[in-house]
């Protein structure tokens, strides 16, 4: 508890509680005149004879309640300054945390329930927690003070049962807990399973086994229909509560009626303090009961569950330095994407020295992108090493990731913003003639020109496929990285397009790995690895046609049409940059 709250007050913005505080009490003055009004328009006005007096009490207390509802207008107009920055932050958080676990290879199936579901109702229970403790206070000292005008004996009987209600509620708040946290747990197994189900839709339609799904997510929904029902027995304590808090003082009020009068309380003032119990007392107890015992139950349950899975993984044995070099040594590297999934790459080792061009080709699912993700860090080998420098790549401190590769995929990334923040977003310290510089080099200064230039503003569904390419290959090509990994990242440029893109990044320095999409781009490689299924096979031109039939095949092909290998490796094309369609290449 003491964990929630001190999140939920971290940050907190003081103005804007200043505020909430000061507009709460106009909000609460007709709850304090309320019952004084009714009392002085009996007393003083109708049971004496004077109706206009009795009509303007009433008025006066329409008028309080005119202030009341400009107070509550101003309340809900702060009440967003205090929830969306403490929403931004929780959003930060947990999606943090989602990548953090994500980069140690770390699995989250209930990290999407958390950032939608999960996170509005700490949101929404958030803001009715804030309101419902002002209104509590604000309620509550209104009445006291109303009572204490009016009669302060009526203050001694209606006071203690009150609070003895609220007491007996706040004891069943730890029964509440238990069962919405089972609510919580059962609602993320419903997210993982429905999640799997719908991930193999398809698969599992196609081979007949919709009913085994259907068994298959039917056990966690029946376990959080169970949860959710079990929440229902709670409003039956909570009912027994609000009896003694909110009902028992009214009737301790009218059973002692007579002997207020005969002590000198008056009709109206007996009636005042029924109008307090009834109009104040009961209404901040009815509103506290459905707020904590509803909304803040929800918000204390859900943004533990959240902090809890948010807590950092454990420590993974980091590098203490930065790696020495940056040669990339696969040692015996097997991968699957699951314990009794099939290896996409079984047993692989492979040296790519500083400063190597290699282009990887093979059969489209041969697993080029699954190695591409495994020398970025972004996979775990399920066994074997992977080292850059010399250190494990998945033990380099995820900070320095960045400054050692850049991976562009084949669906480039783009963000709205200005072209300058998505160019230089890996390099902010770029000058304006180094964002020239590295646009040009990749055939990207025509699309920024038509764009706009740097100042423009990008909506990424606005862009084609090849034009984000261009944008993201820029973004590689001025990031610091010495190892650049592209995996696909031209596919969806013509031909010149791509030459001179790749040709830009072998002159830039460093160490180039290309995901070959087309057979010319293995052909500039200084070297290839050729991924076939059964072997894979690693050298210059000449020594890979001589051991692979599949480049022997492709390169047979290839100078059938007329293109020979020396002409493709000694060009240097600096022609315009086109962008079109993808062009298969028959792998």
């Amino acid at each position: 508890m003491k964990r929630e709250l001190s999140f939920a007050l971290k940050g907190l913005p003081r103005g804007p509680m200043l505020a909430l505080a000061a507009w709460s009490l106009p909000e609460a003055l007709p709850t304090a005149v309320s019952g004084l009004a009714i009392a002085r328009s009996v007393d003083t006005g109708f049971r004496a004879g004077n109706p206009l007096v009795g009509v303007a009490w009433l008025a006066g207390f329409m008028a309080a309640s005119v202030v009341g509802a400009i107070g509550s207008r101003q309340v809900f107009h702060h009440l967003g300054a205090l929830v969306e920055p403490f929403r931004d932050r929780l959003v930060r958080r947990v999606v943090d945390d989602a990548l953090r676990r994500g980069v140690a290879g770390a699995t989250d199936d209930g990290a999407v329930a958390r950032l939608s579901r999960q996170v509005e109702i700490v949101r929404d229970a958030y803001a009715g927690l804030i309101m419902v403790l002002r209104g509590f206070v604000f309620t509550a000292l209104g009445v006291v003070a109303g009572l204490q005008t009016l009669a302060p004996i009526i203050t001694l009987l209606v006071v203690p049962p009150f609070l003895l209600g609220f007491a007996l509620f706040l004891a069943t708040l730890g029964l509440s807990a238990s069962r919405h946290r089972q609510a919580i747990l059962a609602d993320e197994r419903v997210a993982a399973a429905a999640g799997a189900v719908l991930a193999g839709v398809r698969d599992l339609v196609a081979c007949g086994a919709e009913d085994h799904a259907a068994s298959t997510a039917a056990r966690p929904i029946a376990e959080q229909a169970a949860a959710e029902q079990a929440l229902a027995w709670v409003s039956a304590l909570r009912t027994l509560c609000f009896a003694v808090g909110g009902w028992l003082p009214l009737v301790v009020v009218l059973v002692a009626a007579p002997r207020l009068a005969d002590r000198g309380l008056t009709v109206g003032e007996i009636i005042g303090g029924l109008t307090y119990v009834l109009f104040g007392l009961q209404t901040a107890l009815r509103t506290a009961m459905a707020g904590l015992g509803d909304s803040g139950l929800r918000f204390v349950v859900t943004l533990a569950r959240i902090l809890d899975v948010s807590m950092p993984p454990r420590p993974l044995p980091h590098a203490d330095v930065p790696p020495r070099g940056y040669d990339l040594c696969l040692q015996n590297v097997t991968f699957a994407y699951g314990p009794h999934s099939e290896p996409v790459l079984r047993d692989l080792s492979l040296v790519i020295p500083e400063g190597d061009h290699l282009a990887i080709i093979g059969p489209s699912g041969i697993g080029k992108s699954t190695l591409a993700n495994l020398l970025s860090g972004l996979h775990r080998p399920s066994s074997g090493d992977i080292l850059v420098g010399g250190a494990p790549v998945g033990d380099i401190v995820p900070d320095l990731l960045p400054a050692c590769r850049v991976l562009i995929p084949q669906e480039a990334y783009v963000f709205s913003g200005t072209v300058r923040a998505n160019l230089d977003y890996l390099r902010p310290s770029a000058t304006t003639e180094e964002l020239d510089f590295a646009a040009r080099a990749v055939g990207a200064d025509a699309l920024i020109a038509r764009l706009g230039g740097y100042a423009a503003t990008l909506v990424a569904v606005d862009l084609s496929a090849g034009e984000r390419q261009l944008i993201a290959l820029v973004r590689a090509y001025l990031s610091p990285a010495p190892i650049v990994v592209l995996d696909e990242a031209t596919c969806h440029l013509d031909p010149v397009a791509e030459r001179r893109a790749e040709v830009a990044f072998a002159r830039r320095g460093g160490t180039l790995i290309v995901i070959a999409h087309r057979i010319s781009s293995a052909l500039r490689a200084r070297r290839l690895l050729v991924l076939d299924g059964v072997t894979a096979t690693v050298g210059d031109h000449e020594q890979v046609a001589a051991t692979s039939p599949l480049f022997a095949e492709l390169l047979g092909l290839t100078v059938a049409r007329g293109l020979s290998p020396p002409q493709e490796r000694a060009g240097g094309g600096t022609g315009p940059a086109g962008v079109g369609g993808r062009h298969h290449s028959g792998w």
